[in-house]
């Protein structure tokens, strides 16, 4: 029998994690087109509310119930407005690992939500459901991934060279793919003590395929 992720919702002082629904539809697709979204993962562009709304019905709970992953919504505690998505993919129940990776809104970032919802969804994982490893993959160059990834108490672990795609604007406007290095960060129950003391600052980008 194939493990799945438990529909729930997780709060913090400044943010609810809670199942996506269709109401999160027109924010989901506002956010996903975003210039940064758009340069350091490879999620489609332009994207569409169709897009968005098949992703949410069908994509999510396949996900889910196939035992591969789980989205998140991230939200403001007070205006219940989308901050953000956290995803987790590439799920092993044996060795019981699993792949974070998240998109902070443009609105939203400097407040240091990617790192208070990437260190909920982590004590989450490591705690309730006795996870023993998470990965994260942050490109070369995306600095603010690196730095959120530090702060929630991840070790790097090394880098894999020429292993993702990012994206630049070429002079007429589109989208050109560039190969980069991805650098690999873990987080064992070991390494959440004393994580999340100081969360501010930087949102970054990881991995979204």
């Amino acid at each position: 029998m194939t493990s799945t992720f438990p529909n729930i919702s997780i709060s913090t002082e400044r943010l609810v994690l809670r199942p996506l629904d269709e109401d999160d539809v027109p924010a989901l697709a506002e956010m996903m087109n975003d210039e940064q979204v758009a340069a350091w993962t490879s999620v489609p562009q332009p994207y569409s509310e169709d897009a968005a709304r098949r992703w949410i019905t069908e994509g999510v709970p396949a996900e889910r119930l196939a035992g591969r992953g789980y989205d998140l919504a991230v939200t403001e505690f007070l205006t219940q407005r989308l901050v953000g998505v956290v995803r987790l993919a590439r799920t092993n129940w044996h060795i019981r690992s699993t792949e974070l990776s998240y998109i902070i809104a443009p609105w939203a970032r400097g407040e240091g939500y990617a790192s208070e919802a990437a260190l909920a969804t982590a004590q989450w994982l490591l705690g309730d459901q006795k996870f023993e490893r998470i990965e994260l993959r942050t490109a070369a160059d995306n600095t603010a991934a690196q730095q959120v990834a530090q702060k929630i108490g991840c070790i790097s672990e090394g880098v894999l060279r020429n292993a993702c795609i990012v994206h630049v604007r070429t002079e007429d406007g589109t989208w050109a793919d560039v190969r980069s290095d991805y650098i690999v960060w873990s987080l064992l129950p070991e390494d959440l003590e004393g994580a999340g003391e100081e969360l501010a600052g930087s949102d970054g980008f990881t991995s979204w395929n």
